[in-house]
């Protein structure tokens, strides 16, 4: 479990240099007023001979081409798509980035695993619907979600993390940090900030915590802000959607009468 002080550990990946990049142009950086958007290629439409080496490289010579046209301490979002990177190379990235002032602040991918590394890391992550491979007409709707996340970790004040599906966090979120599902959202620790489970529109999935005292609880279109008065002991409690709004009872209680699901649409 991290703790809010800490600091994600320094990794430096030093790559090869192969001497060549077969993929100019592939690794792009955009303005988007407040932020910088870095966007990798796809994986699947790199070329195979491709390496990870390859592509640090070309951000490499992105980051210290001449036109550079960001402020210093412009907050970056890195949207990996399909990619999958780990710790590593998210702190790679992070570290080549901070050589020019830069910050990664968030993590778009479509890989359950990138997401992981990069909440771990203590990002904001996005994770989006796998990619369909080339060629492969889309898939029709369903309402099966993605796998569930799984992070250990504390979310940390300005950190959001959102997945299609449902939420585990071992560890804490903090004031300030925010998790939107579009299933349940299970915290095995406090649960302090903001957490909006079936943000698709279910309303019969859940929020657990085992301490329970969010800045605002919301479960599709309903909404809920933490008591005034907080209570003088806490219990694990399970927050659910009623006729009458989103209510809260004893985990112990709760299980009496319903159970939880497990990422599956309802």
């Amino acid at each position: 479990m991290t703790s809010d002080s800490s600091v994600p550990i320094a990794v430096s990946v030093v790559p090869e240099n192969t001497g060549e990049v077969n993929c100019h142009e592939q690794v792009r950086i955009k303005s988007d007023q407040r932020w910088l958007t870095l966007i990798l290629p796809p994986e699947a439409e790199t070329p195979a001979t491709a390496s990870w080496s390859d592509l640090w490289q070309q951000l490499k010579q992105r980051l210290n081409a001449g036109e550079r046209f960001w402020q210093p301490n412009t907050e970056v979002h890195l949207v990996a798509k399909d990619r999958l990177l780990d710790g590593r190379q998210l702190q790679a990235i992070a570290d080549a980035l901070a050589e020019d002032r830069l910050q990664l602040k968030r993590v778009y991918t479509s890989r359950r695993q990138t997401a992981v590394a990069a909440a771990a890391a203590g990002y904001s992550v996005e994770q989006a619907p796998p990619v369909s491979p080339l060629n492969q007409p889309p898939s029709p709707p369903t309402t099966v979600l993605a796998e569930p996340l799984y992070v250990q970790t504390t979310v940390r004040s300005g950190v959001e993390i959102r997945h299609p599906g449902t939420v585990i966090i071992l560890g804490e979120v903090n004031p300030g940090g925010s998790i939107i599902a579009s299933g349940d959202i299970i915290v095995w620790g406090r649960l302090r900030g903001i957490a909006h489970a079936g943000a698709e529109g279910n309303q019969e999935c859940l929020i657990m915590a085992l301490q329970m005292e969010p800045t605002q609880l919301r479960i599709a279109d309903y909404l809920a802000r933490a008591p005034e008065n907080p209570p003088a002991q806490f219990y694990p409690e399970v927050a659910y959607v009623t006729p009458e709004g989103i209510r809260i009872a004893r985990t112990t209680e709760f299980s009496k009468t319903q159970s939880l699901s497990m990422g599956v649409g309802r």
